[in-house]
């Protein structure tokens, strides 16, 4: 039986505004959603607190501001779930979507410039990361030389992709987002169309 509209894979809820959900939905821009409607075929079920139940591909979820997206694979069968990854540009031409690391939500843009994911102390602090255990390294960027904390993370997700034993880089300053670089990337092809980018697992 066909199904009016995109499947949704992940589902995450940025915050509350009131009543309504703060939904990010396939990586698109947040948007504001009340209960009883839908959105891009996520419904709100009902709201409370920092919570949100919502139903989408048949089953309810119940999201919690902060925490990993909820995510459904594709119905195509098992080869293809966990393998592909489709980015929408937002402003500025820059891809940007929420995804977890070692379980914990994170907000990445990717960064093909970027030799590994990189963040800054306080996400990896939030995040649970003991990067003082990595090793300490030197990194130059626009205000000099500093030090670097190179780490392994167990596990980057990506809606219902997951990659494992991700290498990655903590700098000493705050960064506005986590940059996917190549450590992760490399793991796929990547294909770029107008605003789209779509990145297959190789096997």
């Amino acid at each position: 039986m066909a199904v009016g509209g995109a499947l949704a894979q992940s589902v995450a809820l940025q915050g509350m505004l009131g009543s309504k959900a703060l939904l990010i939905v396939d990586g698109t821009a947040p948007k504001t959603v009340a209960p009883g409607e839908t959105h891009q075929g996520v419904k709100v079920v009902s709201t409370s607190g920092d919570q949100a139940v919502v139903e989408f591909a048949g089953r309810r979820h119940v999201l919690r501001v902060g925490e990993a997206p909820a995510s459904v694979g594709s119905k195509g069968g098992g080869q293809s779930r966990g393998s592909r990854i489709v980015l929408t540009a937002g402003t500025g031409g820059h891809f940007m979507v929420q995804g977890a690391i070692n379980g914990q939500a994170v907000n990445f843009m990717v960064d093909t410039g970027a030799t590994s994911i990189a963040m800054g102390v306080p996400d990896a602090q939030r995040i649970g990361l003991d990067y003082k255990a990595g090793q300490l390294g030197q990194g130059r960027t626009a205000n000099g030389t500093v030090p670097v904390w190179h780490v392994k993370l167990a596990s980057v997700r990506i809606g219902d992709v997951e990659v494992y034993d991700v290498d990655a880089s903590v700098l000493p300053a705050a960064m506005h987002h986590v940059l996917l670089g190549n450590s992760f990337l490399t793991r796929f092809q990547m294909k770029r169309e107008n605003d789209q980018m779509v990145l297959e697992r190789r096997y």
